[in-house]
């Protein structure tokens, strides 16, 4: 691809979707995933991370999956707007149980079952479980009820809750106080922080394979960092556009200009017009 070897990468920088390969341990990054690691070697109760759009849950989730050690066993659910039969189905289906064709009793006793099994081999089970803010009430319950099941010593199954600011309200509900009494562990994202900015950029490039001069200039940066209010996934689009549109000038780094006309073309990024005035 001309754009790529006009800019000296390896690959495209600054794509959406979540690659453990470009993980930044940004501060609130970092702050989330030693509260997870921290929160699972104490063996029990849900834990809980938030964040607005694109501050990066995702791929968190991930980083922290591929973090844990031999013993560990791990579910992930990426999609849990689902009813609670579906949820256990899937649970099922990560842990190696056959459930497609028994009943919803005869489904739970397996899984009891091999949760037990794990925990004999001396190994732990976490669920994570994505987008939750969309997860039915009842859901939530019975993945509750899963979690009840514990040795003398631990739980059997802890769940790390991964959702935007909108989880916090579902689990403001009556219905599931339980669950939000055993939440014994929580964070939420933060965006990027300007000098993180700049950083994260650098990051990815150097990770794509660029050696050479800032591709970015100082106001560049600014501007991304004050259209996107820092948030990961709105600074990926920016930036890749920005370059886009200094490879059709010929240009070798980005602009403030390319970056105002990258703004313009994406419907969640802005910066009041003043702004460029003074600038």
């Amino acid at each position: 691809m001309n754009y790529l070897k006009h800019f000296g990468l390896r690959e495209l920088p600054f794509g959406i979707t979540p690659d453990t390969s470009y993980f930044f341990a940004c501060r609130s990054i970092q702050e989330a995933l030693n509260t997870l690691l921290i929160a699972v070697s104490n063996g029990e109760g849900f834990i809980k991370i938030t964040g607005e759009v694109g501050t990066g849950k995702t791929l968190l989730c991930r980083k922290f999956l591929s973090t844990l050690g031999p013993g560990w066993v791990s579910a992930y659910i990426p999609n849990p707007n689902l009813e609670p039969r579906v949820v256990l189905l899937a649970l099922a289906e990560e842990l190696g149980v056959p459930g497609e064709s028994i009943g919803a009793h005869r489904l739970e006793k397996e899984l009891t079952q091999r949760l037990l099994d794990i925990a004999r081999q001396g190994k732990r089970v976490v669920l994570c479980m994505d987008e939750t803010q969309a997860m039915p009430l009842a859901t939530l319950e019975s993945v509750r009820l899963l979690t009840n099941l514990e040795t003398e010593k631990r739980k059997l199954m802890q769940v790390v809750l991964f959702g935007q600011p909108e989880l916090d309200r579902k689990l403001a509900s009556a219905s599931v106080r339980q669950l939000r009494q055993r939440i014994t562990f929580q964070y939420t994202l933060k965006a990027l922080a300007r000098h993180e900015v700049a950083d994260y950029v650098a990051h990815r490039l150097t990770i794509a394979g660029y050696s050479g001069p800032a591709l970015f200039t100082d106001g560049a940066l600014k501007a991304i960092h004050l259209a996107s209010r820092g948030v990961p996934r709105l600074v990926n689009i920016l930036a890749h556009k920005s370059l886009l549109l200094a490879y059709g000038e010929g240009a070798r780094r980005a602009e403030r200009r390319q970056v105002r006309a990258a703004i313009d073309d994406t419907p969640s990024a802005n910066i009041p017009w003043w702004w460029w005035k003074a600038a």
